[in-house]
This record gives structure tokens, C-alpha cells and sequence, in this order.
């Protein structure tokens, strides 16, 4: 009953608009003076838990998505994938898509994402006649491309969670993304095949778009190199996660300041201070569900769980399905570094009861998370979308559908019930 009452609490303060934090903590002092716990211990745990180096990533990745984003590459990239797709009808909702999946990439926030991109992208796709209802769902849905393409700070996050590799879990997630950024393209592109109000660029000869693509690629190159940098150390042994994203941080500031120039001594502070904001509201909300989550292990939570999944069926495919449906319901009341940072150490040890790996695991929970961050009626994603393009929420619910139908849910099936499609880079690879 404690628990019940404990997870009914996170909901409603959820619900009424408390901030994420604040709810994790009034659900565990409903479990502490419900369940007749001594709070003494939880304090030394919450702080035991976050002594892990793995976490300094965390800050060190966010400061380098913020000096990025600050620094002006968004308007590079665009124009990268825009000489490539932008000569085709709906072209620039697949420059929009491929665009954030890159930046995405960079920055490790799909916040950060949207607003970035879509405020680079958001006037080019108005002027052409795309319609502002299905371009703010298709920024959404495209900025939660940064938590499954690599290096993710999601990743990171459950990676040290759950025991795994930081390597491995960048790998499972990295084909359902791909998946998924393709998915995305086309489903836009069916769905303005018939619009005859979108214009379209004028094709430019081979040579013209050869010397174009030269041009903005040698200007965007350095902003792409950041991920080859990052992933490459990694991968080739030469760095931890850790040092990767220290490197990142020491090579973002001179790229944004010295080669694009879009960020300035005077406004770097602040952008160290926003970044510094940002890593303490992930951290409070980390320190949180850390006593959170112990407490609900206690309390045999996943046991409970796992108890009322049989009752229904035994049956693993159907058991992931409810997994699927409960992931999706903690992605669309919150965002996704707590739907990773709670869903992780209650949900991990029920599917590794079932015979699911956990690498496998972490793909299905970032395209789960992700989806409900894109899912009506709460949707934050959408919302941010919504504001930075003007976008009314009716103008985004229909084609928010379609990519979900026709996107999202076939990425999230292959990824459940294909589990080659996220192990196979990993055996691949490291195995």
C-alpha cells in the first residue's frame, strides 16, 4: 500500500506541474513515513551513488553542447544537408531531420536541439510553404534523435546506472536511430508529396552543387569533427568517456570562437553559467531518484512488478509489450534524463529476469523515452516545437500521429522484438 500511495504522489505532484525533483523527493518521504523508514541512511547513499567519475561526463558534455550551439555551427550544418535534400519536394523537412540528428549528436541535448535548429530552420521551411503544423511535429520528433545517436549523454547516464559499457550502449542505440532518422524522412515526404504550395529549389548543375557542397562542407567539417573526435578516442582506447568529453569541452571553445566566431569572451561566461544550471538541476534530480529508487527496491518494487506482468501472461513478447507501455507512460510525464534515471534500476532487473540483454534494453528505453516526449496530451517536446515555431498544438496533433504511427512505433517494434538490430555493432565490434 506504501508504495501504491508513493508512486500515486509522484504522479499527481507530476500532474500539477511541481518540478521533477521536487516530486522524487515528495514520493520518497511519503515511502519513508509510510514504511516506518530511518532516513538517516538515505542521505550517505544518494551521495555514495553519485561518487562515480562516469558522472563528471555529464557536466563536461553539456558545457560542450552549450559552447556549440552558442557558437553558430547550426547554420553550417543546414546548409550541408540543404544542397544535398533541398532540391526535392519535402526536401527541407529532411534536411530538418538529418540536421537535428547531427546536431543532436554534437550537443547531447534534444532541448538544446530544437531550439537551436529549429530557429535556424523554422524561417527557410515558412518561406518555402511547408505547413507550420506538420514542421514544428517533425522538429520534435527529429530533435529526440540526439538521445540514440551517439556520444549520448542519455547513454552515458544509463551505461553507469546499469553497469555497461559506455562503448556498448553508444552502439546498441546507434542503428535504431538510424532507423528512425530514416523513418522520419519518409514518412515527410509522403505526407507533402501532394502539397502544391511548398516551393522548390531549382536544381543546380553537378558541378555547382559539387563546388557548394565543398564549400559548406569545409566550413562545417570542424563542427563534424567534434563527434569523430569524442567517439574515435573512445573507441580507440586512447581516452575514457570522462576525458573524451573534457577534450570536447577544450575543443569546443576555440572552434566557436575563433572559426565561427559566434560566441565571444563576453557571452562565454554566461554560457558557462547556463551549462552550470543545467548540470545542477540533472544532478539534484540524480541525487533524487538515487534515494527514490532505493526506496522502492526495498520495498520490492520490480518484484511487484514482475508479479502482476505474469499474472497476465508469462509470455515474454507480451511482457516487453507492457514494459513498452509503461516506458512510454514515464516518457510522456517526464523528461527523458528521469525516465532514464528512474526507469533504469527498477525496470533493468525485470527484463534480465525475462532473458533480455541489457544493452538491448538501452535502445528500447531511448526510443520508448523519446517517443514520449513527442506524445500528446503532455508532450515537452512538442511544446518547445510548438512555441519556437508558432505552431498551434490542433496544427501538430495529426501529423505528431502520423510520425509516431508510421516512425516511431515501427522503430520501437524492430528494436523490442529484432534484438540484432542493437546488438549487432556491439559484437560487431567489442565482442
Amino acid at each position: 500500500m506504501s508504495v501504491l500511495l508513493a508512486i500515486l504522489a509522484l504522479l499527481v505532484t507530476l500532474f500539477i506541474g511541481v518540478p521533477i525533483p521536487f516530486a522524487f523527493f515528495a514520493s520518497a518521504a511519503c515511502l519513508i513515513f509510510l514504511g516506518g523508514y530511518q532516513p538517516g541512511f538515505l542521505l550517505p547513499y544518494g551521495f555514495a551513488k553519485m561518487n562515480s567519475v562516469v558522472l563528471l561526463t555529464i557536466p563536461l558534455f553539456i558545457m560542450a553542447g552549450g559552447i556549440m550551439d552558442k557558437g553558430g555551427i547550426g547554420d553550417k550544418l543546414v546548409d550541408v544537408v540543404d544542397i544535398i535534400a533541398g532540391r526535392i519536394k519535402g526536401g527541407l523537412g529532411v534536411v530538418c531531420v538529418v540536421t537535428c540528428a547531427i546536431f543532436g549528436a554534437v550537443s547531447g541535448s534534444s532541448s538544446a536541439t530544437v531550439s537551436c535548429i529549429g530557429s535556424i530552420i523554422m524561417p527557410k521551411l515558412q518561406r518555402a510553404g511547408y505547413p507550420v503544423g506538420h514542421t514544428a511535429a517533425l522538429l520534435a520528433s527529429s530533435g529526440v534523435l540526439g538521445i540514440l545517436i551517439p556520444p549520448s549523454m542519455l547513454m552515458i547516464v544509463y551505461a553507469w546506472l546499469g553497469n555497461q559499457s559506455v562503448l556498448a550502449c553508444f552502439l546498441a542505440a546507434f542503428v535504431p536511430g538510424i532507423i528512425l532518422t530514416i523513418l522520419l524522412s519518409l514518412v515527410n515526404l509522403f505526407l507533402l508529396r501532394n502539397n502544391k504550395d511548398i516551393e522548390v529549389r531549382p536544381a543546380d548543375s553537378f558541378a555547382v552543387t559539387g563546388k557548394k557542397l565543398i564549400s559548406s562542407g569545409a566550413s562545417a567539417s570542424p563542427a563534424l569533427m567534434m563527434p569523430v573526435i569524442i567517439l574515435g578516442g573512445i573507441y580507440g582506447g586512447i581516452m575514457t568517456p570522462t576525458e573524451a568529453a573534457a577534450v570536447a569541452v577544450l575543443y569546443a571553445i576555440p572552434v566557436a570562437m575563433f572559426f565561427y566566431k559566434g560566441l565571444k569572451f563576453r557571452n562565454l561566461g554566461a554560457t558557462l553559467i547556463e551549462s552550470a544550471t543545467t548540470t545542477g538541476v540533472i544532478m539534484a534530480m540524480t541525487f533524487a531518484v538515487m534515494i527514490l529508487s532505493r526506496l522502492y527496491i526495498m520495498e520490492n518494487l520490480p518484484e511487484q512488478i514482475m508479479g502482476f506482468l505474469t499474472t497476465i501472461s508469462d509470455n515474454k513478447m507480451v511482457i516487453l509489450l507492457m514494459i513498452n507501455v509503461v516506458l512510454l507512460g514515464m516518457g510522456m510525464l517526464m523528461d527523458d534524463v528521469s525516465g532514464f534515471l528512474l526507469g533504469t534500476p527498477i525496470l533493468l532487473p525485470l527484463v534480465q529476469q525475462i532473458g533480455v540483454d541489457p544493452l538491448h534494453f538501452a535502445a528500447i528505453m531511448g526510443v520508448n523515452l523519446g517517443m514520449g516526449n513527442v506524445t500528446p496530451p503532455t508532450a515537452p517536446l512538442l511544446y518547445l516545437s510548438g512555441r519556437i515555431s508558432g505552431a498551434s498544438v490542433t496544427s501538430m496533433l495529426k501529423p505528431t500521429m502520423y510520425l509516431i504511427l508510421f516512425a516511431w512505433l515501427p522503430t520501437l517494434l524492430l528494436t523490442t522484438y529484432v534484438p540484432d538490430i542493437s546488438l549487432f555493432l556491439v559484437r560487431l565490434l567489442l565482442k
